[in-house]
């Protein structure tokens, strides 16, 4: 007979004819239980709660396991504002996604900037320790905190692949080099030869491993120009390109590859006729141009998911994380074609 009253885990525990600790275990779902209580007692006590309409006090619960149940996010770069909006919100419904999943509430640490600086994780007002553990996104991360990090205790999982510092790094990412180098021998078997490349060949790992996917296929073919950022008007960066003999030029920002294909269009070209363009990685609204560019699609949400997923079994585990690389999918748009003769004037 059940009292009246609030229950408690012991009235649980009567019920099911089990140890208070028991139940505690089997509320918790804690790793501990595992192999220790057989599935007819498990379900015993499982039935007593459902029976009972038992509910367990959740700060109880959270006591238990030390936990405050919320996971922190934190970025190097604004999140919100409109030029970055279609990078990071993937990674939020992502993240978001899977807290709510694993039953955590989020907490944004926007990490206020020094003056004249960027933001910080560890500063005079950190607040790390209020979360359980944290997500980092970014494309730069700060190397001296990640060594912090790794070197630390507090829970943490990137997204986007981290080079070690100081130890592992654990993260999601994408497989940005394999994605470009299957891009590279796309153009090769359409019978492009001349390559030109716009973007980084340094900096952020993202950058790095397109650049490395890039040079890992070139055998056969020839790189004529890379220019490293676009610093002047894109009629002057077509012009560079048109000048080098290039027949196919890779970006790796969307932003870039836009202008340049309306500087070719002004100028009469045709894309991909009297030249091809592919971008490695789209990172806005199709919206933004009526153009379909040849590119690689970035699984954001699923990294962001996976991220998360890893950051809860790092808390709950204490485990030490992984590193994952995610495929990126080829996405042929109309701006990739065979090479035209007498394209390049």
């Amino acid at each position: 007979m059940v009292k009246a009253g609030r229950l408690t885990q012991r009235d649980i525990a009567q019920l099911a004819g089990v140890s208070q600790a028991t139940v505690s275990l089997v509320l918790n779902d804690a790793k501990a239980a595992e192999g220790r209580i057989p599935d007819e007692t498990r379900e015993r006590v499982l039935k007593a709660i459902r029976d009972t309409g038992y509910v367990a006090d959740p700060i109880a619960r959270r006591m238990a396991k030390g936990l405050n149940r919320i996971l922190g996010v934190f970025t190097y770069e604004p999140a919100f504002p409109s030029a970055q909006a279609d990078f990071f919100l993937p990674f939020l419904l992502g993240i978001e996604e899977s807290a709510q999943e694993h039953r955590y509430d989020l907490l944004l640490l926007t990490g206020a900037a020094r003056t004249g600086g960027r933001r910080k994780i560890f500063d005079e007002n950190n607040r790390l320790r209020l979360a359980d553990g944290c997500v980092i996104l970014g494309r730069d991360f700060d190397r001296a905190e990640l060594k912090q990090l790794v070197k630390g205790d507090f829970p943490y999982v990137a997204v986007g692949r981290r080079a070690d510092a100081g130890g592992p790094v654990p993260y999601v990412g994408a497989d940005y080099a394999k994605a470009t180098a299957e891009l590279l021998e796309l153009a090769k078997a359409k019978g492009h030869n001349k390559f030109a490349y716009v973007g980084p060949s340094k900096g952020p790992e993202s950058s790095i491993d397109r650049w490395d996917g890039f040079n890992s296929r070139l055998d056969g073919a020839e790189l004529v120009l890379h220019i490293g950022t676009v610093g002047g008007p894109a009629a002057e960066v077509l012009a560079a390109i048109r000048a080098s003999g290039a027949t196919v030029v890779f970006f790796t920002e969307l932003a870039d590859a836009i202008v340049v294909e309306a500087a070719a269009r002004s100028q009469h070209l045709s894309v991909p006729g009297d030249l091809s363009i592919v971008v490695l990685g789209s990172h806005v609204r199709p919206a933004h141009t009526g153009t379909q560019f040849t590119t690689f699609s970035i699984p954001r949400e699923e990294m962001a998911r996976r991220a998360t997923a890893m950051l809860v079994e790092r808390i709950e585990t204490n485990s030490k994380g992984g590193q994952v690389l995610l495929p990126c999918e080829t996405a042929e748009g109309t701006t990739l074609g065979p090479p035209q003769t007498g394209s390049v004037k």
